[in-house]
């Protein structure tokens, strides 16, 4: 069995994520010394995951994303048992050749990005309001170490601001747009106490059972910062353009949107990690919106 990669860039690794063959063999080998086999591979997601025949899940991460896997460690302790909504136990952490590695417990159910579109509108609001409550429920808990592992807010805020008008020309934000981004994501952002956040309230790492939901998994891009950057996922992935949606999931946080609001969390979406307005935004027809104030009341009416 050859050796993993000791150096990998994120470009050579995406495009082994994308070829399963090509990593099958190392998490076979690394199960197996687990006395276990693997049964299926998963496409999706920022790291290698295989399912095991015994329920577990090993998730393999390249040496660059070190941190993450130092922080989703943090978070499955800190998240088991303590939420209405399950998320996984980790069992045991490893590394093979300098690729750590965690092994946890499989979640049951449907991903919310395949059971969302059949939903009755009465089931998204119930869903959309069981989100807000669960991610007050992940803010309420204490940071405490986890803290020590991730970036300092206002040291990601300004490699974001640095990093942002590149990102958003090469994703597609309209022209007219870009030209008024450097004076936008400049203004005012929300600057609540620090919390713990997932960054994964999205329909990619939620399952479902009958329309409601089961589980959340997937931790390692979490952050320590304002609990408003949690928001983002369900706001735009789910509830965009939709006032009864956005309503819902705020009345679950325990929050109104006002304008002020409407604006912070735009600039954090601009500055996001994964800012991607045009495959994040689920309602038609907002670049052609003339200013960034605009946008907001089209998005989040």
């Amino acid at each position: 069995m050859r050796l993993l990669p000791a150096q990998i860039d994120p470009r050579d690794f995406d495009a082994l994520h994308d070829d399963a063959p090509a990593w099958r063999g190392w998490v076979e080998s690394i199960a197996g010394a687990h006395g276990a086999r693997v049964v299926g591979q998963e496409a999706e997601g920022t790291v290698l995951v295989a399912r095991l025949g015994d329920g577990r899940v090993l998730k393999l991460y390249p040496p660059f994303l070190r941190d993450h896997f130092e922080f989703e460690a943090a978070m499955l302790d800190r998240l088991h048992g303590r939420l209405s909504v399950p998320t996984p136990r980790l069992l045991g952490r490893g590394e093979r050749d300098g690729w750590p590695y965690l092994l946890m417990t499989q979640l049951s159910g449907e991903p919310l990005s395949a059971s969302w579109p059949v939903l009755a509108e009465a089931q998204r609001l119930e869903l959309l309001r069981s989100l807000g409550q669960l991610a007050a429920e992940v803010h309420a808990l204490p940071v405490r170490d986890v803290a020590d592992l991730a970036p300092r807010w206002p040291d990601f805020i300004a490699t974001q601001r640095q990093r942002c008008i590149a990102r958003q020309q090469r994703t597609g934000l309209p022209a007219h747009l870009l030209a008024r981004l450097p004076a936008f994501i400049a203004g005012e952002l929300p600057a609540g106490e620090p919390v713990l956040l997932t960054g994964e309230y999205t329909p990619m790492n939620l399952f479902t059972i009958d329309g409601k939901l089961a589980a959340m998994f997937d931790f390692g891009d979490g952050l320590v910062g304002p609990r408003e950057y949690d928001w983002l996922g369900p706001l735009c992935f789910l509830a965009a353009g939709n006032a009864a949606r956005c309503a819902a999931f705020m009345s679950g946080v325990g929050a109104r949107l006002d304008d002020r609001l409407r604006l912070q969390l735009l600039r954090l979406l601009l500055l996001h990690r994964y800012s991607d307005l045009p495959a994040q935004i689920a309602c038609t027809g907002w670049q052609v919106a003339p200013d960034f104030e605009a946008l907001t009341a089209r998005i989040w009416p």
